[in-house]
């Protein structure tokens, strides 16, 4: 090997030493691994010590809503409610109750819900409006060709399964509460998808009624 380029392969193999170490320093400050036990425990009795309410009291056992203004939580894609627990403590998705209650749980207790929220059934529901049900199939399904509204199924999935860590799932979720999201989309008090602040802005209220009935049905 040229002596004129030992310096540099020296530097190299510093520059190279110190990346590993750089990542097996990143690797051992990985966050822990979830606890689905932890989060049942913290979801149906809450944290006295903390001031931290059950979330059972507002989405129901389970993670089965019966309140339709609450979402119902149970099969929800975990990825998915740790991003929307962590968003409740930012401007892009200020709420009155969540954003109090996110602010006082730890990065380890979104996870630990999130992994236990994800493990649970999710109770069916059911589409309600007769009038709007063929509208509604036509907007999840084939979207608002007119308005440059996509299809809801093309992200979402035909059945509302969603895309795990992509997508949040749908189907089978209270009307009242995915309308209510839409409209928040589109007043921009819901601000954390930009994707989804341009979908809603393009549709009318009979529209978002319409597809969020849809979906209420979706299994």
């Amino acid at each position: 090997m040229n002596r004129a380029f030992l310096p540099l392969v020296k530097s190299v193999l510093v520059a190279m030493l110190a990346l590993s170490s750089i990542a097996h320093a990143a690797e051992e400050k990985k966050a822990p691994k979830a606890d689905p036990a932890k989060g049942e425990a913290l979801y149906t009795k809450g944290d006295a010590t903390r001031n931290l309410v059950a979330c059972v009291s507002c989405h129901g056992a389970a993670g089965n809503s019966t309140i339709v203004q609450n979402p119902k939580l149970a099969g929800q894609h975990e990825a998915y409610l740790f991003k929307q627990l962590a968003d409740f403590r930012t401007p892009q998705r200020n709420n009155p109750i969540m954003t109090p209650i996110s602010k006082a749980l730890t990065d380890e207790d979104m996870r630990n819900l999130s992994a236990y929220l994800v493990t649970q059934v999710q109770k069916p529901g059911a589409a309600k409006s007769k009038e709007t049900i063929d509208i509604g199939k036509q907007i999840y399904r084939a979207g608002i060709a007119e308005k440059n509204v996509p299809a809801c199924a093309g992200c979402h999935a035909p059945n509302g399964a969603g895309i795990p860590a992509q997508f949040a799932r749908l189907g089978g979720q209270h009307q009242e509460y995915t309308a209510a999201q839409l409209v928040n989309f589109r007043s921009g008090a819901r601000n954390n998808s930009q994707q989804m602040t341009t979908i809603a802005k393009r549709m009318s209220d009979d529209e978002i009624k319409a597809v969020s009935d849809y979906i209420a049905g979706l299994k």
